[in-house]
């Protein structure tokens, strides 16, 4: 018996080969959290100035001016105006996402952009709500802090960021996506999608028209493919990267505690992201929550709401993002005036605050 069991255990398997960072013990427990290594190691190798595209939640914001810091090229699609100062530019929402989409924080919204940015919908199309004599447009009700003076005005700000999403498209070599919630609503009676609820940041509430949804897998999925089918027929070459924010919903609707809530969210978001990255070479996934919120981080990373990622927490995610991003093919392009205009531009952002619509939320908290 004693032999067999020797055997058995020098017997050649699957897992007798399997490096360190496969088994919880020496990849997990006995390296420790400063110790992970191995996480993530990007699909592709890619030129030194290739162009970043950011979108997606609140998280995502971090990771531009990650890449600024370091000197990669954030691609800034709409620039605020040149006479801008840098206060003035954060008031109206610019430099924040690499077009002035504002927070992307569902599947359903980046199919409906990619939808209206490649001339599959029409962009006049998606709701404007009247506000004291001005408008605020439903695709991103809070991108003008006092709203838009004039119908025309609202839809001319709203080509002009159709334009740019569209270049992010076209004109990057890398799309990052950060996926945030699956909790939206939309309206019934048209299948608009809305980043938030209609009556909290802006516009109003209607029980008959607008409704809650909880996206599942199979919402998402389809989402994503119908999405980056569009955006490949924009651009073959471009190349996907998709994370999950590692932050808790604020508040739910779907009429369960707002902790299950936010693991089902979570949970369901990466399982997608990481069935599309095993599905095509031109998509990857980036870790950034399983970094925040697994087991070796201990909740640390977390300021004491609970909700917030701690700088220290947003420095290690990125120290993990540049250790497997590999840029070392040779550059596309020559740098120009342009590229230094938006290189300049971008790192502005390095002092400002995380725009985060979703956080209105808290205010309708009656406790």
């Amino acid at each position: 018996m004693a032999r067999s069991k020797r055997a058995a255990k020098s017997a050649p398997n699957p897992y007798s080969t399997l490096p360190p960072k496969a088994f919880w013990r020496t990849g997990v427990a006995e390296a420790g959290l400063w110790g992970l290594t191995g996480l993530w190691a990007s699909k592709w190798k890619l030129p030194s100035d290739a162009r970043f595209a950011t979108f997606g939640s609140c998280f995502a914001q971090h990771i531009s001016r990650a890449l600024v810091a370091r000197g990669l090229t954030w691609f800034n699609a709409e620039p605020a105006p040149r006479r801008s100062d840098r206060d003035q530019a954060a008031r109206y929402n610019y430099n924040v996402f690499s077009a002035r989409t504002a927070n992307i924080y569902t599947a359903a919204q980046l199919l409906a952009l990619v939808r209206l940015a490649s001339g599959q919908d029409a962009a006049d199309g998606p709701e404007l709500w009247p506000e004291d004599g001005r408008f605020r447009d439903s695709l991103r009700p809070a991108i003008e802090p006092q709203g838009f003076i004039s119908r025309d005005e609202a839809l001319l700000s709203r080509a002009a960021m159709l334009r740019a999403f569209r270049r992010c498209i076209t004109d990057a070599e890398v799309f990052i996506f950060t996926l945030g919630l699956t909790e939206g609503w939309e309206n019934r009676k048209t299948g608009q999608c809305y980043p938030v609820c209609p009556g909290t940041v802006a516009g109003r509430f209607d029980p008959e028209a607008h409704v809650f949804r909880n996206y599942a897998y199979p919402d998402i999925r389809a989402a994503l493919d119908q999405a980056f089918g569009l955006m490949w027929g924009l651009n073959p070459d471009l190349r996907i990267l998709l994370t999950v924010s590692p932050v808790p919903l604020t508040a739910t609707a779907s009429g369960g505690h707002v902790l299950t809530a936010t693991t089902y969210s979570k949970s369901t978001l990466r399982a997608v992201a990481g069935d599309l990255a095993a599905a095509d070479a031109r998509v990857d996934y980036f870790p950034s929550y399983e970094i925040i919120s697994g087991a070796p981080a201990r909740s640390g990373f977390f300021e004491p709401n609970m909700r917030s990622v701690a700088p220290a927490g947003v420095d290690f995610v990125m120290q993990h993002f540049f250790a497997g991003l590999d840029v070392s093919a040779p550059a596309l392009r020559q740098a120009d005036a342009t590229d230094e205009r938006e290189a300049r531009i971008a790192a502005e952002m390095e002092a400002e605050e995380l725009v985060c619509e979703e956080m209105v939320l808290e205010r309708f908290n009656a406790s």
